[in-house]
């Protein structure tokens, strides 16, 4: 068996069974012991010792790993240490903390409750939060996105607070089901490498669309909350601002105000990058026309085109002009609109 590096006292790569309750030590041990079962210390700690575990540290890890129902000790001397079943010993710690789990969140509706009605009952209601400073800000940014159940949808358009994780916070949500609608700004899509984000997030199961221009940075988590990022400054992280908006009749315009832009943006029409595909000289000719058209529907100029495409600008001229003659389009715009509903994307 080959045992994952272990990253020093603490701290092991690939700690996967920290929901049971398990340390990255105690996984650590446990795992030796899968693999040599029956072991006295002194075999344990020898094994261990290559994987990064200090000796003095064994004993208590070894008595933890008992306590919790993982290990059995036999009554020689020395004693030897084995492995119980991973199917029936885990299986009682991951139960436990599933309805410690459960618990949990039974006692965080309660407390969302309370402080619904807290905030309802004051006068007059408390409608909109206001958040300052940059840490607090990104933290109820990332806090939102995350909390959304059912959809999370989105304007993307500056300030960028903290794009690395709300991407990550929205692959999240994808592949739990929940539904992510995105509006992106023509700008946005004008930003060095944001084609293949865009890319990229469609294929985890992001739905974009974009227009010229949007009136916020807005986020809306279901129909509970909105949060509003208003400004983002670098070099003044305390000017750093955004407004959280309850449950109101404010909220409720914010979504009709989503919904209303929504109808009126243009889908991107696009596939995720092909394995392989990193260099515009290895993408298919279709898959060439779907970017291309995706970037006439945003309205970028042909030099912001072949940028993105990263082509020379005669090249993106004569993909254009051919694109348009196939069409029968009069404007690259038109050319660009009519393509996107007339021919979605191909699958692989």
């Amino acid at each position: 068996m080959t045992h994952p590096p272990h990253d020093g006292p603490g701290g092991r790569a690939g700690h996967a069974l920290g929901a049971a309750g398990l340390t990255p030590d105690e996984e650590a041990v446990y795992e030796l012991l899968v693999d040599c079962s029956p072991a006295t210390p002194a075999r344990v700690a020898s094994l261990g010792a290559a994987a990064g575990l200090r000796p003095e540290v064994l004993p208590g890890l070894l008595g933890t790993l008992e306590a919790k129902g993982l290990v059995t000790r036999s009554s020689d001397e020395p004693p030897r240490y084995s492995a119980v079943a991973p199917e029936v010993a885990l299986d009682v710690l991951l139960v436990t903390a599933e309805r410690q789990l459960l618990q949990a969140r039974e006692r965080a509706a309660e407390l969302d409750r309370a402080y619904q009605r807290r905030a309802t009952e004051q006068a007059p209601p408390v409608v909109v939060e206001v958040v300052t400073g940059h840490r607090a800000v990104q933290q109820r940014h990332t806090q939102m996105q995350r909390a959304a159940s059912q959809q999370l949808r989105c304007f993307s358009k500056p300030p960028y607070f903290d794009p690395q994780g709300s991407v990550a916070a929205q692959h999240e949500l994808l592949a739990q089901g929940v539904t992510v609608r995105m509006i992106y700004e023509r700008e946005f899509v004008d930003r060095l490498g944001a084609l293949r984000q865009i890319e990229t997030m469609i294929g985890a199961g992001q739905q974009a669309r974009v227009l010229p221009s949007l009136p916020m940075k807005l986020y809306l988590m279901d129909d509970r909350f909105a949060l509003l990022l208003l400004r983002h400054q670098p070099d003044d992280p305390d000017a750093d601002a955004a407004l959280v908006v309850h449950p109101s009749g404010l909220l409720q315009a914010l979504s009709r105000l989503f919904e209303g832009l929504w109808q009126r943006a243009l889908p991107l029409r696009l596939r995720p990058p092909a394995p392989g595909a990193a260099s515009p000289r290895t993408r298919q000719p279709g898959h060439d026309d779907e970017r291309l058209i995706a970037l006439l529907v945003a309205g970028l100029t042909d030099e912001a085109i072949a940028r993105q495409l990263g082509i020379g600008s005669r090249t993106a001229e004569r993909r254009i002009a051919d694109l348009m003659s196939r069409l029968g389009a009069h404007t690259r715009f038109q050319a660009g609109v009519q393509a996107a509903f007339r021919h979605p994307p191909a699958t692989d």
